[in-house]
């Protein structure tokens, strides 16, 4: 067989193991290496597995992953969420429909000091809806809302798949997490603005029905915190943001040292709540080692695809296969985020970024496109998969912690459509208006 053939057998066969249940990592490792093997031999095989192994997780970089995510766990626990949630629901308390549009707003900002949206979609399942709820939203609405801004999390920095991208794509992961500030804004204000349309024109949507069976137009808060009470709970959320936010925008630190400053601001916090003992505290480190662990090897296995592909010439061949054709470079990119939001409804974000990625960075490089731009698209597209059916992650999150018998999953599915229309929507503005995008990231 030659080369190409080789290569794309060895994507193929990822496919198969992937769909037999292999986990994503190990079926990339086999595959690539008995993909070299074909293409040299077992010696060079081996070889190549030991400088990968090497060359891919030595770097200094790397230790953002446990301090962004040991950042993350420590603001999930000392209650950050709730007081994020407080804040913009008092803001907010006389806008119709103001509670969601609180609970957007309160994703973003906890987002910009965590970056994962299982922690967006835990904390808030158990903290917005049932305000939402006793305030008289429907639960499809409320669990909706919480799906929805939940994907701000791997969107506005940091965030992890903005490292894995970075990495794959040998960028910046500062200018990465720079390129995610404007994409981020522009899905919190569009799923504000969806969430007054559907109250205005939907209101059966949002609200419970009153007694002559319309839906609620004026749900307002209870009275407000005092002053002080409030500001008690936004110091913390700003300083965190001041120290991660403003360090890493502002020059001072690199996203490693970012990493750092934020997990030491979060231990502290969570020390001065008394919200963290020592068994915690260990369970919370066992726990960032298993995830730092996980998101590693999975970087090794897509970084020995993709040098077994570069070998085997599948990715020059598909780029000079596809802009040769009538497809064109704008063709192969709805293409391939179509493709993405399919893979979506079947496997995790991180697997379709490790599979696609090594065969498209090419053919987007070969195009003439920016690939930070190119990646911003790409992460976006991976966070519709966590809405849409039948796999959805942030959708089986919610109904996992709600803990609610009465509240099936096909309707936290049914709340969350408003906002995959909002997001596929933004899709196209990012698209059409690059700098939305890149215009940071390239100051």
């Amino acid at each position: 067989m030659s080369p190409v053939e080789i290569g794309s057998l060895a994507v193929a066969a990822l496919l198969v193991l992937i769909y037999l249940g292999m986990p994503i990592g190990v079926g990339m490792l086999a595959v690539s290496f008995f993909g070299v093997a074909a293409l040299r031999n077992e010696v060079v095989s081996l070889r190549m597995l030991g400088a990968v192994a090497n060359d891919s997780l030595r770097e200094y970089l790397f230790a953002v992953v446990p301090l962004f995510v040991l950042m993350g766990l420590l603001v999930t626990v000392s209650r950050v969420g709730k007081d994020t949630f407080d804040v913009f629901q008092q803001l907010l308390r006389r806008v119709t429909a103001g509670l969601g549009i609180a609970t957007v707003f309160a994703n973003a900002v906890f987002a910009s000091i965590t970056g994962i949206s299982i922690a967006s979609a835990t904390v808030f399942s158990r903290v917005a809806v049932p305000e939402m709820s006793r305030h008289g939203y429907t639960k499809k609405f409320a669990t909706g809302v919480v799906a929805g801004s939940s994907v701000l999390g791997m969107l506005i920095p940091p965030s992890l798949l903005m490292i894995i991208y970075a990495v794959l794509a040998e960028e910046s992961v500062g200018r990465m997490f720079l390129a995610g500030v404007g994409p981020g804004l522009l899905l919190s204000v569009a799923f504000s603005v969806v969430i007054l349309l559907l109250a205005k024109y939907r209101p059966g949507f949002v609200f419970e029905p009153t007694a002559n069976g319309e839906g609620r137009l004026d749900h307002r808060g209870d009275e407000s915190d005092s002053a002080r009470a409030l500001a008690a709970k936004a110091v913390p959320i700003v300083a965190l943001m001041v120290v991660v936010l403003g360090g890493l925008y502002g020059g001072f630190l690199n996203p490693t040292e970012a990493g750092a400053a934020g997990a030491l601001g979060a231990l502290v916090i969570a020390l001065l709540r008394r919200s963290l003992d020592g068994r915690k505290f260990w369970n919370l480190l066992v726990e960032t080692g298993q995830i730092t662990v996980s998101v590693l090897f999975l970087i090794l296995a897509a970084t020995f695809f993709s040098r077994m592909l570069a070998l085997s010439g599948v990715p020059r061949e598909l780029a000079e296969l596809i802009l040769s054709s009538p497809l064109g470079p704008y063709g192969f990119l709805i293409l391939y985020l179509l493709l993405i939001i399919a893979l979506g409804c079947l496997i995790d974000s991180i697997s379709i970024m490790l599979i696609l990625l090594p065969i498209a960075l090419p053919v987007a490089g070969a195009a003439g496109f920016d690939l930070i731009w190119f990646g911003v698209l790409t992460v976006v597209c991976v966070e519709v998969g966590l809405l849409t059916p039948p796999f959805g992650l942030s959708v089986y999150i919610i109904k996992s912690a709600m803990n609610d018998k009465d509240l099936k999953v096909g309707e936290i599915f049914a709340g969350a459509m408003p906002f995959v229309a909002a997001m596929l929507l933004s899709i196209g503005l990012i698209i059409l208006f690059p700098p939305i995008a890149t215009w940071l990231a390239r100051l």
